[in-house]
């Protein structure tokens, strides 16, 4: 993986994060609100579920 790879994964993390509050402010809203209300385990789980199902379709794709 070079330079230019990682750059445009980076530049398409930060489009996928700028969908919902262009799209939608107020759900943005609810939904941090939703993320500051849960415990921390399971926000680590959702985390955890997250970076391995983004692992596994990395794998899949590369």
């Amino acid at each position: 993986m070079d330079w230019h790879d990682f750059l445009a994964a980076v530049a398409l993390v930060l489009v996928f994060e700028g969908i919902m509050p262009f799209l939608s402010p107020p759900t943005l809203k609810r939904t941090m609100a939703t993320i500051i209300s849960l415990d921390d385990r399971t926000l680590r789980m959702a985390g955890f579920a997250v970076m391995v199902t983004g692992a596994i379709l990395l794998y899949f794709i590369r």
